[in-house]
């Protein structure tokens, strides 16, 4: 007899639709997978055989053919042990075929029957759903996660047992139904860390609202102790709210890589990662063997950290250059291309030196040619791609002992969603969001200069020696400054404090 169900692989940010074909026949018996299949799904066999007889079901001796098809792609992961163990039931006649049209089956099979959880179970369902399915079975643990997505029945499921017995229309699971609503303001009650904790650094926290407000890139540099880590936490705070569509794509990010649960179905927060200095290039950028989401695709909309800058290995953050400008990474293999999306802020700290109080020369004792070796770590084009420099400096006694309670990052959420809704009402025609996604061709249109605020440009250009790409974010923070200030034009007052934070480095690679 033949059968067949469906499942999905995933395919980089997507999910294709697999179809389980099984034919069952006299002649030598066997049980065979074909199909282009890896290592994992070759094994599932073994696991399904042994699941069937375990969960009650026996298997006559026969000569048993499962087919994934298409052949073309390849077949990565355990989701296909649920549907391979369903197809060949209903071959045996356990389950009328019609029970299996436009129903979706995802699922790891353990050898007593028990169904475990897989990664990627959201875009997976999100992608029946585009397809015309009607009812998608997942594990008892990703049913909230799929449940995120409308206009398809999830049904959850422990065991192989209880998915036969509901195909066969002997026990009835009702479809988890979540509320999206509920789920949202319990996610928005949670405390987070906030600005009104941190002492005194009002020019860094000026800085960051700048950062925050245009989506521009971020260099803190300061000694030990100063604060930067601290202010860095905070910066998810002082971010818009993410709509439903971005916490979508942020949901199906950390769902690849097997981050959603139980507890944490839907990304609702800003991301924000914080990698070691002794990340791999595949960890940061995503990629290895099975080709996987990365760092800069985990902080995707949010912030992503690098502390210690300089402590990293140059050949890994130098692969940031490529994304920081496009907003996405590609990866090729063998297999295919995968796109993964790495619209991130990036924000990092460093130490001016490898005793981190350079140049306070009563404290720092490292060479000028230790200072530049250490500091050299940065390449000058991975410089160019960071729109402000900053300065952090030691707290003061007084500030620290003062009780006074600093300006909370609800208040400074409102001057930044202000600022943005501009950026959105300015560029509505562009297909652009923020400041920092302006490019040449349209910087000269949306960033007009009058004759005394060219001359000023003019100068600084020829005094700081600056590149093409540095002039360009000079005037793409201005623009964010006279947003914040609810001006139409660029004014004298922000190109002078944009060029601040961009003379800054010049201090310590000039």
């Amino acid at each position: 007899m033949f059968s067949c169900s469906y499942s999905a692989v995933l395919t980089g940010m997507e999910a294709d639709i697999i179809k389980v074909e099984a034919d069952v026949s006299d002649g030598l018996p066997m049980f065979s997978l074909v199909g282009y299949l890896s290592a994992e799904a070759k094994e599932a066999k073994d696991r399904v055989r042994i699941s069937i007889k375990n969960s009650g079901f026996k298997i006559p001796p026969k000569k048993i053919i499962v087919n994934l098809s298409p052949a073309d792609i390849r077949k990565e992961g355990t989701a296909f042990d649920l549907p391979i163990a369903v197809s060949v039931l209903t071959a045996f006649g356990h389950i009328l075929q019609e029970k299996l049209e436009k129903v979706m089956l995802i699922g790891e099979l353990s050898l007593d029957g028990t169904v475990h959880s897989i990664s990627g179970v959201l875009p997976m369902v999100y992608q029946s759903k585009q397809e015309g399915f009607r009812t998608c079975i997942v594990p008892k643990e990703n049913e909230k996660e799929g449940a995120m997505i409308e206009g398809i029945h999830v049904i959850g499921v422990s065991s192989l047992q209880e998915v036969i017995w509901f195909l066969q229309e002997i026990k009835k699971i009702p479809p988890i139904k979540i509320d999206r609503e509920q789920m949202i303001v319990s996610e928005m009650n949670k405390r987070q860390l906030d600005f009104s904790d941190v002492t005194g650094q009002k020019l860094m926290k000026r800085a960051i609202e700048i950062a925050v407000s245009g989506m521009h890139n971020l260099l803190m540099m300061g000694p030990p102790g100063s604060g930067k880590t601290m202010l860095a936490k905070r910066i998810p705070s002082i971010m818009p709210i993410m709509t439903f569509q971005e916490s979508m794509e942020v949901s199906k990010i950390h769902s690849i890589t097997g981050l959603l649960g139980k507890e944490n179905a839907f990304v609702l927060q800003r991301p924000f990662r914080s990698p070691h200095h002794s990340i791999t290039t595949s960890a940061l950028v995503g990629g290895g063997k099975v080709p996987k989401p990365g760092e800069i695709s985990l902080a995707n909309g949010g912030v992503l950290f690098l502390d210690e800058l300089p402590e990293f290995n140059k050949n890994v953050i130098e692969l940031l250059r490529q994304p920081l400008e496009e907003g996405y990474i590609n990866i090729a293999r063998l297999n295919g291309n995968y796109r993964y999306p790495s619209d991130f802020m990036l924000v990092a700290a460093a130490n001016p030196c490898n005793c981190g109080y350079y140049p306070d020369r009563s404290r720092c004792n490292c060479s000028i040619n230790q200072v530049k070796r250490y500091l050299g770590k940065i390449s000058r084009p991975l410089l160019d791609r960071i729109d402000i420099f900053t300065e952090v400096f030691e707290v003061e006694y007084k500030e620290i002992t003062e009780k006074k309670i600093g300006e909370s990052s609800e208040e400074i959420r409102k001057r930044v969603e202000k600022a943005r809704q501009i950026q959105v009402s300015r560029y509505k025609e562009e297909g652009i969001l923020f400041n920092s996604q302006l490019n040449g061709r349209n910087i000269g249109k949306y960033c007009s200069l009058k004759k005394e605020e060219k001359e000023l440009i003019e100068q600084v250009f020829y005094q700081y020696h600056l590149s093409a790409r540095a002039y360009h974010r000079i005037l793409k923070v201005a623009r964010t400054i006279a947003d914040l200030d609810g001006e139409e034009e660029i004014k004298a007052r922000h190109l002078s404090e944009a060029i601040c934070y961009r003379s800054m480095d010049k201090k310590y690679w000039g």
